[in-house]
């Protein structure tokens, strides 16, 4: 994967004045490529519905079952499927049946993993959002987390609807429609953008 070019990304977006300031307070962006896909979905999963302290401590338990800490594909579907007892792992029925089905996919190639770095991002988010449990929001951050696509911007996420909201003086939260106007000065780096924006937020709560 070849690596941003961060001076540029850099310059590009400083041309926002407001967004300029958020990062100069914030700092290096500090998104990089993360590698075991099949592992950071499976946690995804866990943190549905949940915060995400309790997602870091019940997905922590459900490592301990595998070698080495780590669930394959196909040690999941072992686990999962012979119907052994998960306990304390916080383990619904529901999202049982998510981690079989996320399995399944790695496991028949359903879900290209090897192919995903070179995947266009809505081809991306069409193979995740096949698997039950996994809708687009996921995918997005998939994208921006995991694989570190540059100019995903996702319009329904609630932190950056606040944050947009709050850095540009806006009354209401942004329509997605708002929002992708909003954000055509950040293109091609909007998911950098959104970090920095997601940061904001966090600023604004206490959470540096």
């Amino acid at each position: 994967m070849k690596k941003p070019d961060w001076p540029t990304i850099h310059r590009h977006l400083l041309r926002d004045p407001i967004l300029r300031d958020i990062m100069v307070a914030v700092g290096p962006c500090t998104l990089r490529p993360r590698g075991d896909h099949f592992v950071l979905l499976c946690k995804s999963i866990y943190s549905q519905q949940i915060s995400t302290a309790a997602a870091t401590v019940l997905f922590g338990r459900f490592r301990e079952c595998f070698p080495r800490q780590r669930p394959t594909p196909q040690r999941v579907l072992h686990l999962l499927r012979e119907g052994n007892e998960v306990p304390h792992c916080g383990l619904s029925r529901q999202k049982r049946s998510y981690l079989i089905d996320l399995a399944r996919h790695f496991v028949t190639g359903a879900l290209p993993n090897r192919r995903l770095s070179s995947m266009t991002d809505e081809q991306v988010i069409e193979a995740l959002t096949a698997v039950k449990g996994i809708g687009r929001w996921t995918a997005e951050m998939f994208l921006i987390f995991t694989l570190n696509r540059l100019n995903v911007l996702p319009v329904d996420d609630l932190g950056l609807r606040k944050s947009v909201r709050s850095a540009y003086g806006l009354r209401h939260l942004p329509t997605p429609k708002k929002l992708k106007s909003l954000a055509e000065p950040w293109e091609p780096y909007r998911s950098i953008a959104t970090w920095y924006l997601w940061r904001a937020a966090e600023a604004a709560d206490g959470g540096w």
